[in-house]
C-alpha cells in the first residue's frame, strides 16, 4: 500500500478541500497522512502536527529555511526519511521545489529536476516537460528531461516506446533559438529516446508526441495559455447556449457530448504534476485545487510509488550531477 504525505495547508482552498480530497483518496486504500495543525485531528486520518504555513506569495527558498516546521516542509521530510513514499501539495510551487532539493534531494545523475505535466489530447494523455521548474536550461538538460519523460510515459501512462518531440517555432531543425537548435542536435543523436523532431505549440492538444520537451519558462507559458484558452472557450460556449431559447434547446441535445469534452479537457483529471529527478516522489497540484483534483493527485502519487518510478529513473540516468549545481531560475537552496 502506497503511503502519501499530504500538505494539508497548501493551496488557496486549504484545509477544507485538501482534507476532503485526502479522505476520498483514502477510501481507495491509499495510506494518507496529513501534515498540518493539530485541529485537523478530528478527520480520522493520521496527522503529523505542523502548525506553520508557507504562503503562496512567500519567497520559496527563504520560507523553506525559515519555516522548517511548516506543513509543506514536514510533508517533504516524510518522504526523505522514508515515512512516506510520496508527497502531494497544492502550495507554493517554488517552495515545493526548494524543499524537494533540500529535504528529498536529487537522484544521482540528475542535473535539474523537472515538472512533468500530463496534458489532454485527442488520442490520450501526452506529457509536457519541463512545466516550470527551470526558467533557464541548457541543451543537455533538455535531453535529460526527454529521458525522464520517456520513463514516466512507459511506467505511468503505459506507453513502452513513447515518441519525443521538441517544442519550437517550426518543425525544421534549424528553427528556434540557440537553446532549441542545440537541444535538437543532442536529442537527434540520442539512442535513449525515440526522437521525432520539432513540434509547434498549435499541435500540443492534437497529440504532437507522447513527450514534448521544452525549458521551464516556455513550458509554463504554454501550459497556462492552454488552460486559459480551454476555460474561456468552454465558458463562452455555455454563455452562448443559455443566451437564447433556441440555444437552450440545442444545449439539451449536445449536453452529453459537451460534458464528455469538458471531462477530457479538465486538468483535475490528473490533479497534479510530478517533480521528476528527486530521490522520492513529489506531486505538485494547482493552487486552486479542489477535493477532486487533490484526490486524483494523491492517486497519481500512489501510482508512481507502485510503479517504482524513482527506481526506474535512477536506472535510466547513470552517473552523478555536477557538484553543487542547482536549477537556474529556481530557488537557490545550496
Amino acid at each position: 500500500m502506497a503511503r502519501v504525505a499530504v500538505d494539508a495547508m497548501g493551496g488557496d482552498r486549504a484545509p477544507e478541500e485538501i482534507v476532503a480530497g485526502a479522505l476520498e483518496a483514502a477510501k481507495s486504500g491509499i495510506d494518507v497522512t496529513l501534515h498540518g495543525p493539530s485541529r485537523l485531528d478530528t478527520y480520522g486520518l493520521e496527522l503529523v502536527v505542523a502548525e506553520t504555513v508557507i504562503g503562496m506569495s512567500e519567497k520559496p527558498a527563504e520560507a523553506v529555511r525559515a519555516k522548517p516546521g511548516s506543513s509543506l516542509v514536514s510533508a517533504c521530510r516524510a518522504v526523505a526519511s522514508g515515512e512516506a513514499d510520496a508527497v502531494v501539495s497544492a502550495g507554493n510551487t517554488g517552495a515545493m521545489l526548494a524543499a524537494g532539493l533540500l529535504e528529498i534531494r536529487r537522484l544521482p545523475g540528475v542535473q535539474r529536476p523537472a515538472i512533468a505535466v500530463p496534458i489532454p489530447t485527442r488520442g490520450g494523455p501526452s506529457l509536457l516537460i519541463d512545466g516550470g521548474a527551470n526558467a533557464d536550461s541548457r541543451p543537455e538538460h533538455l535531453l535529460q528531461f526527454a529521458v525522464m519523460g520517456s520513463v514516466f510515459c512507459a511506467e505511468i501512462l503505459g506507453n513502452p516506446k513513447p515518441s519525443v518531440r521538441l517544442l519550437s517555432i517550426g518543425e525544421e531543425p534549424e528553427k528556434g533559438d540557440q537553446l532549441t537548435i542545440e537541444a535538437h542536435a543532442l536529442l537527434r543523436e540520442s539512442t535513449a529516446i525515440d526522437f521525432q523532431g520539432n513540434a509547434e505549440a498549435r499541435d500540443l492538444l492534437r497529440g504532437a508526441a507522447d513527450v514534448v520537451v521544452t525549458d521551464g519558462f516556455t513550458g509554463n507559458m504554454a501550459l497556462k495559455l492552454m488552460e486559459g484558452t480551454i476555460k474561456e472557450l468552454l465558458d463562452l460556449l455555455r454563455e452562448e447556449i443559455t443566451a437564447t431559447t433556441t440555444g437552450k434547446l440545442g444545449g439539451l441535445l449536445i449536453r452529453p457530448a459537451a460534458r464528455r469534452i469538458r471531462a477530457r479537457l479538465d486538468p483535475d483529471t490528473y490533479g497534479g504534476a510530478y517533480l521528476l529527478g528527486l530521490r522520492g516522489l513529489s506531486v505538485i497540484s494547482h493552487g486552486n485545487s479542489g477535493r477532486r483534483a487533490i484526490a486524483n493527485a494523491i492517486q497519481l502519487a500512489a501510482r508512481g510509488a507502485d510503479h517504482r518510478i524513482v527506481d526506474r529513473l535512477s536506472e535510466s540516468l547513470p552517473g552523478r550531477a555536477p557538484r553543487g549545481e542547482a536549477p537556474v531560475g529556481a530557488p537557490d537552496v545550496h
